[in-house]
C-alpha cells in the first residue's frame, strides 16, 4: 500500500491516511449553527477519501456582529448540530476536527462600522501600521481570559458532539498570532516582551482545553512560524516556539504563516501554482519544525502533486499533508489517487474561492461557476 493510504495516528486517534483536508472557512453556518450545507459538504469530503477534515473556523467568544453564516461553538444550544456533523463524517470513515478560532484585531472590519474598537494585543491607531489598515485597542487582563475560558469550553463542546480532535488556529494574522508576533504584541506585561511571554496565551488555552479533552483527545495547532512581512516573527523564534508547544503537549502542528502582509504573496495562500517548483512553499519550514519537535507535523500551502506529497512524507519532512483549494474545485481528488489516477488538480490558486467567501458568498470554486 502506498505510504500516503497507511493508516496513520494523531497521539491516540487512528487516521485512515495521510490526507488531511484543511481547515477552510465556507461561510455555510445557518444563524451560526451548523448548516444541513455543511453536513453534506463534509460528508462529500469524506467519502472521497479525505483521513482528516479540519472545519472551517468556530467562535469560541460571542462577539457582536458575528454574521450569521460564521459558526460559533460559544452555547450548548450549538452541540446537537455539530454532533449530526460528526455523524456525517464518521458514517464514512472520516475523522472531525473543529478549528477553534478567535479573529482578534481583524474583528475591526465588522466593529468599526459599529463604532467599537476591536481587541488586540496592544493598542494601535488606524494608518499606524502600514500592514493592518485598522485600529485596534489592547485588551486587558480579563478580557484575556475569558478568551482563554472560551477555547476551553468550545473544546468541551467538541468533545460532547463526538468530535475527534480540536485545532486551535495560531495563525493568518488572527488573535494567537498577534499574541507571538513582536510586531502586533508590543505589551510590557507577562503577555507580551520575550518569546516565553509572548506564548502564555498558547500555553494558557493548551491548559484550559486540556482540562475538557483529557488526556486521549488530540489537541492539534495550526501555527504561523513566521510572519510575511519585515519587522514581524522570524522563523528561528517561531521554531523555538513549536518546540515549547509540543513539549507542553500539543499533539500537532500544522505549520503556516503568522501576520498577513497587503498582498497574496505575503500570505499563506500564494496565487498561481502551476509549476512543481512553486508547490508545497512551506515546505522548508516544515521541515524544520519536523526536526526540531516530537508531535505529528502537518503540512500545507501549495500542494498539488501525487508524487511531490510522496517524496515529502518519505523523506521525514512532514507525517501528514492538507490540502484546501483543489479539494474546493475537485473534492473526490483523494478517491482519484486512491484508484491510481495520480493527475495533478486543475486548481489554479486565482483565490477567487477565498474572495467570495469573503463577500460573504458560501465556499465554491469560481471558475467552475464561470465555466
Amino acid at each position: 500500500m502506498n505510504t500516503l493510504f497507511m493508516p496513520t495516528k494523531i497521539g491516540a486517534l487512528e487516521v485512515r491516511n495521510r490526507f488531511v483536508r484543511s481547515a477552510t472557512f465556507d461561510a455555510g453556518a445557518d444563524n451560526w449553527e451548523v448548516s444541513k450545507w455543511q453536513m453534506e459538504l463534509f460528508s462529500n469530503l469524506a467519502e472521497k477519501g479525505a483521513g482528516l477534515i479540519i472545519s472551517g473556523i468556530f467562535h469560541v467568544v460571542q462577539d457582536v456582529g458575528i454574521p450569521p453564516w460564521q459558526n460559533l461553538l460559544t452555547e450548548d444550544r450549538f452541540i446537537p448540530n455539530l454532533r449530526r456533523l460528526v455523524d456525517s463524517v464518521h458514517a464514512h470513515g472520516s475523522k472531525l476536527a473543529v478549528q477553534l478560532f478567535n479573529s482578534g484585531r481583524t474583528a475591526y472590519r465588522r466593529l468599526s462600522p459599529l463604532g467599537i474598537e476591536a481587541l488586540g494585543p496592544s493598542a494601535i491607531k488606524a494608518g499606524e501600521d502600514p500592514y493592518f489598515e485598522g485600529g485596534c485597542r489592547a485588551m486587558n487582563e480579563d478580557e484575556i481570559w475569558t478568551i482563554v475560558r472560551g477555547f476551553g469550553e468550545a473544546t468541551r463542546r467538541a468533545r460532547e458532539a463526538g468530535c475527534d480532535s480540536v485545532q486551535i488556529h495560531g495563525a493568518h494574522a488572527y488573535l494567537l498570532a498577534e499574541f507571538l508576533s513582536p510586531q502586533s504584541n508590543r505589551r510590557r506585561d507577562d503577555w507580551g516582551g520575550s518569546l516565553d511571554n509572548r506564548l502564555k496565551l498558547h500555553r494558557e488555552i493548551y491548559r484550559a482545553a486540556r482540562e475538557f479533552a483529557g488526556p486521549d483527545f488530540p489537541i492539534m495547532i495550526k501555527l504561523g512560524v513566521a510572519d510575511g512581512i519585515p519587522d514581524g516573527l522570524e522563523l528561528e523564534e517561531g521554531l523555538a516556539a513549536a518546540e515549547q508547544l509540543a513539549r507542553l503537549g500539543y499533539d500537532a502542528i500544522e505549520v503556516s504563516q503568522g501576520l498577513r502582509g497587503t498582498d497574496y504573496a505575503q500570505t499563506e495562500f500564494k496565487t498561481a501554482i502551476l509549476k512543481r517548483e512553486q508547490e508545497a512553499y512551506f515546505r522548508d519550514w516544515t521541515k524544520q519544525v519536523k526536526g526540531r519537535v516530537n508531535v505529528t507535523t502537518i503540512i500545507m500551502g501549495g500542494l498539488r502533486s501525487f508524487d511531490l506529497m510522496e517524496e515529502i512524507v518519505a523523506a521525514g519532512d512532514a507525517d501528514f499533508v492538507a490540502l484546501c483549494r483543489p479539494l474546493i474545485r475537485e473534492p473526490h481528488l483523494i478517491a482519484a489517487w486512491s484508484g491510481g489516477d495520480f493527475r495533478k488538480p486543475t486548481c489554479i490558486s486565482c483565490n477567487k474561492c477565498f474572495e467570495n467567501v469573503i463577500s460573504g458568498g458560501r465556499l465554491r470554486c469560481m471558475i467552475a461557476a464561470e465555466n
